[in-house]
């Protein structure tokens, strides 16, 4: 049995859904960022498996796989920065709690 692009997509969606359940539901601000990263390497997953499976000699999907990487790399730093100075300032990172974002 060899693997195709359905295997790659169905394992894709898996891991999306339960970002997308985590970063839902879940109250502390560095899970919902860590959810938020599993959606994003899901999303590689995609773009790599189409790449090979529909256009194996090109790279084009390897190079936004790598885009995507950059951006999540980003979103990261800034918002673990974010993380941080709420946690300086309450003591606590849950995301109820936080209303900075309002004023």
């Amino acid at each position: 049995m060899t693997i195709g692009l359905e295997h790659y997509l169905v394992l894709s969606a898996v891991l999306f859904c339960i970002g997308l359940y985590g970063a839902l539901t879940k109250r502390n601000a560095v899970i919902i960022l860590m959810c938020i990263e599993l959606m994003l390497n899901s999303v590689n997953i995609s773009l790599v498996a189409f790449s090979s499976y529909i256009v194996p000699r090109a790279l084009t999907g390897q190079v936004f796989a790598i885009f995507v990487m950059v951006v999540a790399a980003a979103e990261v730093a800034v918002g673990l920065a974010i993380i941080l100075a709420i946690y300086r300032r309450f003591t606590d990172v849950d995301a109820n709690n936080i209303n900075l974002m309002k004023w």
